[in-house]
């Protein structure tokens, strides 16, 4: 079987012969560190993005059999994007910025983590009229018809799933206001957000639909939001609900129009409060499930939505610091979430630094001998 074949069999509950090892890439310092221990090169490292040519080289040593995040799309962003600049070199070695989405945010030169947000510029309906909205709007230039008609379906690897990328109805917002800017927006202008959302999600909607019309295949749609915490959703759920839910439906509803059943989504921390509205609009596969602090997700969410609630990931990344004893539990706890079915073992996040080379290729070929 191709692993198109066993990822596509396993989320449609049919027979596969194996499981498939899946896996959602990496820190940036986990390769560094990769390269200093002599398993891979330098020119790996910098030229290593998701589901790339050195990506797939990586698969092949470690043995996986593909990483999940392999989707293409219309450029769903903010067009053109601001221009990334250095604003000022603090005392403290870090840097402020201002990065595409025109956030400002304290960096440190050489590091991947989640920055820190220093200010934000949508801040009221005049900065969004001049600044922001015009960089909602859909254009052509979005859209690289040429490829989508003529060019993809020849380089597309007929062994592995590919998604068309659907955007992000509120993370995207959040990265543009920032986590302070969107509470405040949330309390002080709640007619400004909703139109924010309106007008983002029309434009990424015209997108999708626009890449889907030129003919090109795709096995799943893949959202990405990151709107949860481990305390649970940065916005009431009721609010989400009104604000949201119509634009999830409204996408999802055009992927089924053209062909498309698996929906995933992309949200790490607590996501319970928020599944129902996801589920109920045509969302069915969570991804990665983020083990965290707060343990598994995905079985209380199969016993409360059954079998139309899919899931990829839900596998504790940092089994792969320690050592056999701690992945082989992994395993056997995926094995647990693998006996409900329609679920693909992945580990819960990129690799972080830390993870060992051996215990990698140690769970990526035990999880191959999964019963499925």
């Amino acid at each position: 079987m191709t692993n198109k074949e066993r990822a596509m069999n396993i989320l449609h509950y049919k027979s596969v012969d194996r499981m498939p090892a899946v896996h959602f890439g990496y820190w940036t310092e986990l390769l560094d560190e990769w390269a200093q221990q002599g398993h891979i090169s330098k020119d790996l490292v910098k030229s290593w993005s998701d589901g790339n040519a050195a990506d797939r080289e990586l698969d092949k040593l470690l043995g996986w059999d593909f990483n999940w995040a392999r989707t293409t799309g219309a450029n769903v962003g903010l067009f053109p994007a601001f221009e990334y600049k250095i604003l000022e070199k603090l005392p403290d070695g870090f840097l402020r910025v201002q990065n595409y989405d025109g956030l400002i945010e304290r960096i440190r030169e050489g590091a991947t983590s989640i920055p820190a947000e220093d200010d934000y510029q949508l801040k009221d309906r005049a900065s969004f009229e001049s600044l922001y909205k015009p960089k909602m709007q859909f254009c052509k230039e979005r859209v690289p018809y040429e490829y989508f008609q003529n060019e993809f379906q020849k380089t597309v690897d007929p062994d592995l799933p590919i998604g068309i990328f659907l955007g992000s109805v509120l993370g995207s917002i959040r990265n543009i206001l920032s986590v302070i800017g969107l509470s405040y927006t949330i309390c002080d202008d709640y007619e400004l957000l909703a139109e924010i959302i309106d007008t983002y999600a029309e434009m990424q909607y015209t997108c999708v639909e626009e890449v889907l019309k030129t003919g090109a295949k795709f096995d799943f749609g893949h959202y990405w939001e990151d709107i949860c915490f481990k305390n649970g959703p940065l916005i009431s759920p009721v609010m989400f609900e009104e604000l949201c839910a119509k634009h999830y439906k409204k996408r999802n509803d055009l992927c089924h129009r053209y062909g498309i059943d698996i929906i995933s989504l992309d949200c790490d921390g607590v996501t319970d409060k928020l599944l129902p509205i996801w589920f109920e609009n045509g969302v069915n596969t969570m991804f990665p499930i983020e083990v965290g602090t707060w343990g598994d997700q995905f079985e209380p969410a199969r016993k409360r939505y059954g079998k139309g609630m899919l899931g990829v990931g839900a596998m504790d990344k940092t089994a792969l610091r320690k050592d056999k004893a701690a992945v082989d539990a992994e395993i056997a706890r995926m094995q647990r979430l693998a006996d409900l079915g329609g679920f693909i073992p992945c580990p819960d996040h990129r690799l972080m630094p830390g993870s060992k080379w051996e215990l990698v290729q140690y769970y990526a070929d035990k999880i191959k001998t999964l019963r499925v």
